[in-house]
């Protein structure tokens, strides 16, 4: 099987109530759920075999993420994707897939920047995104707030459950955060990550309660906590161990960007 890397990318922060998103509240006096935290939006670069992909392309711009999303989120100068991958001398027309773990709006900025990838997603979770609930207008950006969807009129490569991808890249479904979330798996020589979107936002979430006989911590954002749960279970089998699970939003993220942290190879 075919082996890649992968590098964490920070595209932004998002301003996120921990009682409402982080932890359920029915969790919350095991952890500290007060106040705010700044989260990073990260997504991941992954080489190898002469293939350039990227899983999610990121968050919008601060003006947008801070009127329609959370206030007090913010992009930094020179972090959206595009700009990142120009530090790293990668153009984004030399990207040939991008893989969404779910379409919310930080999970798909810049799409029209990858004017040569082949984009794939769940169908389920197109489905949805084009025609949400009200509820979810915010998240999928639906017309009717005046903004205008980054996946609209975009060819996709629609994904039916679980399915490999190229050789050593694969998804499987992962709902709950939202109906067609999938998480993204990438073999390296030293086993598989599993890039996880907002299946968990941190690794607290992974976490047993066992005075409430809780196999792990839910997060408070969901669109079906029944299958967010299942979801999370789930992940914990199949990986490897917490190291080898990547989240979007977990702090961590952000500290291996920082470093410019190449994941998967042997020392």
């Amino acid at each position: 099987m075919n082996v890649y890397t992968i590098r964490p990318i920070v595209t932004g922060y998002t301003h996120t109530h921990k009682g409402t998103y982080v932890y359920h509240h029915s969790t919350h006096k095991y952890y500290d759920a007060e106040g705010y935290a700044e989260l990073p939006v990260t997504v991941f670069l992954v080489e190898g075999n002469g293939k350039k992909i990227m899983i999610d392309t990121g968050m919008s711009c601060t003006e947008i993420a801070h009127k329609y999303h959370h206030p007090g989120s913010y992009q930094p100068e020179g972090y959206a994707i595009h700009e990142q991958l120009e530090k790293l001398g990668i153009k984004p027309e030399e990207i040939d897939i991008v893989v969404f773990t779910h379409l919310h709006w930080d999970h798909v900025y810049n799409m029209g920047k990858f004017t040569n990838a082949k984009f794939y997603v769940q169908k389920k979770e197109y489905d949805f995104a084009m025609n949400p609930i009200p509820l979810y207008y915010k998240s999928y950006e639906f017309p009717l707030l005046g903004l205008e969807p980054q996946f609209k009129g975009v060819d996709f490569e629609f994904l039916d459950g679980e399915q490999t991808i190229i050789d050593g890249i694969s998804v499987y479904p992962t709902p709950g955060h939202s109906i067609g979330h999938q998480v993204v798996v990438v073999n390296t020589e030293v086993g598989e990550y599993h890039c996880c979107g907002d299946a968990l936002f941190v690794y607290d979430n992974l976490k047993e309660i066992p005075e409430i006989f809780y196999t792990v911590t839910p997060p408070a954002r969901f669109e079906n906590i029944t299958e967010s749960w299942r979801s999370i279970e789930n992940i914990k089998r199949r990986a490897k161990d917490n190291s080898f699970i990547l989240l979007t939003h977990e702090p961590q993220m952000a500290e291996l960007f920082k470093k410019r942290t190449v994941l998967g190879k042997k020392i």
